[in-house]
């Protein structure tokens, strides 16, 4: 029988009880137990993103304007520090979003408002990318009639530029890169994809998503970073998620534009209703206040020396889950993570078995689909974690070895 609606209210106490019973066969993410959705920097992070979060529960981001005007300081502000982070130049905007998907979106919308204005571009539209660029694109394409050209990587996994240069054709209104990509945690050629891109005069969108807030911390304390920012001239837009390695409360992403008239084409404007004008820059209206609140908190709290530590830490895991992998009798790396993501294979079993194998020991595997592989994204959630996780996975990778055939495992995101 389905639920219906309840005839009499119940006191929390009640509601929570019953809350937990209904996760209590939820995968343990704070042990590192999941390779994605949650995201760990400090308990320190946490708690203020709870606190500011929880402060603004009511606020309605959509009103900042008009009704909530600490709110909106608060959001400009965000941008702010987030046009700092990426070396914006001068005359660069941007606004937040609530997520990656919704800032690729309106990156896109606007190019495609751009691309109309050009007579040269014809339709019908088309993206150029890497096989490995977030489905978001494909998302916003479907919705506005735009190709997604999808292209095979280099060996290393990152963009084929020469390859993006040669599918190129009088309908294409973009390039696309990642930094990182989300399958295999390595960063494209983004300084190339630049150049390429004023050579065509065509929009490039850089996909931060999962890095961007993390990457220039990674450069700051020594790590071999490609640049892949707004100091580079031919990055149009940049998306950045402050609710992955911003270590921000969900649901939080930022957008930025090189060009004030860039974020013009990207908004939403309407005044054909009894309200009059409505105008957001974002596909959804109302947006979460403590969402808001809570990423000037943490970016406030955490600052560039408390990013830098987190960085370190994140780095020096991320270091010993490679080690550990490697010393695994068959298993390989598919790329060397430029950040935290590892994505690892093998060339003699079926690696999805032994997926399925740290399934039956409470992990909840990321996988590939190609190459075939388990993925993880690691934030410091996974470092209490780390020894169980590779001691069972050389026990699985064992098990795969003597089991041998095929896994009916899929690869789901």
């Amino acid at each position: 029988m389905t639920k219906t609606f309840p005839t009499s209210g119940t006191e929390w106490q009640a509601l929570d009880a019953k809350m937990t019973e209904m996760s209590c066969t939820d995968i343990d993410w704070r042990r590192g137990r999941a390779p994605l959705y949650v995201f760990h920097g400090s308990d320190g992070a946490y708690e203020v993103g709870f606190q500011a979060f929880m402060k603004y529960f009511s606020e309605n981001a959509l009103g900042g304007r008009r009704a909530f005007f600490g709110l909106k300081r608060m959001e400009d502000e965000v941008v702010e520090m987030g046009l700092d982070l990426f070396q914006a130049p001068e005359g660069a905007v941007g606004n937040m979003t609530t997520g990656g998907s919704e800032s690729i979106f309106m990156a896109v919308k606007a190019c495609r408002d751009w691309a109309r204005s050009q007579p040269r571009l014809k339709p019908p539209y088309n993206i150029v990318a890497p096989f490995t660029v977030h489905a978001a694109f494909n998302k916003a394409g479907d919705v506005m009639d735009i190709e997604v050209k999808r292209l095979a990587t280099g060996e290393n996994r990152r963009a084929d530029v020469a390859a993006m240069a040669a599918a190129m054709d009088e309908g294409t209104i973009m390039l696309a890169g990642s930094a990182p990509c989300f399958p295999h945690g390595v960063i494209d050629p983004i300084g190339a994809l630049s150049d390429l891109a004023l050579a065509r005069n065509v929009w490039l969108h850089v996909d931060a998503c999962v890095g961007g807030y993390v990457a220039p911390f990674f450069q700051r304390i020594g790590r071999d970073i490609p640049a892949f920012d707004m100091a580079l001239p031919g990055v149009r837009s940049l998306s950045a998620d402050l609710h992955k390695f911003g270590f921000c409360p969900k649901p939080a992403s930022t957008l930025f534009y090189r060009q004030k008239d860039d974020r013009e084409r990207g908004l939403f404007h309407f005044d054909q209703w009894p309200n009059g004008q409505f105008s957001t820059a974002t596909l959804s209206g109302t947006r979460a206040g403590g969402a808001v609140a809570a990423a000037w908190a943490v970016m406030n709290h955490l600052g560039e020396a408390g990013y830098m530590d987190i960085a370190r830490q994140l780095a020096a895991m991320t270091d010993a889950y490679v080690a550990g992998i490697k010393a695994i009798d068959g298993l390989h790396l598919w790329a060397e993570p430029d950040l935290t993501i590892i994505n690892f294979g093998a060339y003699d079993l079926d690696i999805f078995n032994a997926a399925e194998g740290m399934e039956r020991r409470g992990w909840l595997p990321g996988l590939t689909r190609n190459p075939k592989g388990m993925q993880a994204m690691l934030s410091m959630y996974h470092e209490a974690g780390r020894e169980d996780y590779l001691a069972d996975l050389a026990a699985s990778v064992q098990e795969a070895q003597e089991q041998g055939g095929g896994s009916d495992l899929k690869a789901v995101y």
